[in-house]
């Protein structure tokens, strides 16, 4: 198992690049319209990935046809996040728009997590882990209120 120090610099990095991209694509949103800005960051995320794609020659993308047909819906969920922080972010602030945001993904891993869905590894929900978001979901409320 990889160092827990390790995991929890790797979320960090993602948390900081959710932070950074979520104002950028509002900003892309308020002067183009949400479709733009949905396609604008699409399309840079498909070349930023496409690069490192053909200098590994392909990787294993000829086997795309060995994953669950759900699972392609994925980008369909990246357009939902788009929309919903450019959306947010004009009427609440960025700050305000992550802890819904974070409130939402902790709600659905939790579910996840509960009943072993899509991969997840099963983790049981215990007092706990109810108590943790109970305390998400108050901070949540004292940031939007």
């Amino acid at each position: 198992m990889q160092s827990i120090i390790v995991i929890i610099l790797i979320g960090l990095v993602g948390g900081i690049a959710v932070g950074v991209q979520s104002p950028l694509s509002s900003m892309i949103s308020q002067r183009l319209g949400v479709i733009e800005s949905i396609f604008i960051i699409h399309l840079g995320g498909a070349i930023a990935a496409l690069i490192p794609l053909i200098y590994y020659g392909g990787g294993k993308i000829s086997n795309w046809r060995t994953v669950p047909w759900y699972a392609l819906c994925a980008g369909v969920f990246g357009l939902v996040v788009i929309f919903s922080m450019s959306y947010m972010i004009p009427r609440v602030g960025v700050a305000t728009a992550l802890i819904i945001l974070l409130a939402g993904q902790l709600f659905i891993g939790t579910i996840l997590d509960h009943f072993g869905l899509l991969g997840a590894i099963q983790r049981p929900l215990e007092f706990s882990r109810i108590f943790g978001l109970a305390i998400v979901l108050a901070g949540v409320w004292l940031t939007v209120k």
